[in-house]
């Protein structure tokens, strides 16, 4: 009986295991691709530092995943005790940092306020610089979730971006340039009227946006850890039934 339940136990950690591999396998794909692609793309991702450094996140989980795969299927299979043990360490490191990660999130929420965001801006933000991480950061936000500023086109008021561009209230990620083709003046917009900018705080809209996936992500949170402690105890199991 015991013989049966470690052979159940080492295929459906093989199983378990094959579909990590095949999603690091996948991940390292895309990354690899996008960085030797002769068509141009990767000229594409390389002027915003956005995409270039999520790009590298992409291969670091992707190269991660593959190696976790890796070794549980090996581990598993083989029934070797040294990649179980290894496997086990990997996913307890895991563990671990996504608990740390947890914590120090915790700790620091107070520079997640409202305020805090608005004086980084304030200091930071350059407006047309693709260069600075924090400056394209701030256009993408503003452009994908039609918004201005912290908690509005105010936010841009005596900032080191009208030190810059003294000519412009807002910068032009605050415009509805795709909300009314032909008719926008970006002149106007950027000048300060109302009518062709985006009027609401960024802090509220991506605040409304996320609330709609809290429960999601808090679900798909819980879920990853449960797995990642099965994964743990399966290998502990495995690696002490081995002979």
């Amino acid at each position: 009986m015991e013989g049966d339940c470690l052979s159940c136990m080492k295929y459906l950690m093989f199983i378990f295991n094959f579909f990590i591999f095949l999603g690091g396998s996948f991940l390292l794909g895309v990354g690899v691709w996008v960085l030797v692609d002769p068509m141009g793309f990767r000229e594409i991702v390389a002027a915003n530092p956005v995409l270039f450094t999520g790009v590298y996140v992409i291969l670091a989980m992707g190269s991660m995943l593959f190696l976790l795969g890796f070794l549980g299927c090996c581990g598993a299979i083989r029934e070797n005790k040294c990649l179980l043990m290894f496997f086990f360490m990997l996913i307890l490191f895991i563990f671990l940092a996504e608990l740390a990660a947890a914590i120090l999130a915790f700790l620091f929420r107070e520079h997640l306020t409202r305020e805090y965001f608005s004086r980084e801006l304030k200091r930071h933000y350059q407006g047309h610089n693709n260069t600075d991480v924090l400056t394209s950061t701030w256009n993408a936000i503003m452009t994908t979730f039609d918004c201005c500023g912290v908690s509005g086109p105010e936010d841009f008021d005596e900032s080191l971006f009208r030190l810059l561009s003294p000519t412009k209230m807002v910068p032009e990620a605050c415009c509805q340039g795709n909300s009314f083709p032909g008719d926008v003046s970006m002149e106007q917009c950027v000048s300060g009227s109302m009518v062709f900018r985006h009027n609401k705080g960024c802090y509220s809209a991506v605040v409304d946006y996320f609330e709609m996936y809290i429960y999601t992500a808090g679900a798909l949170a819980i879920v990853v850890l449960t797995i990642e402690l099965f994964a743990m105890v399966f290998a502990m199991c495995l690696f002490r039934g081995i002979q």
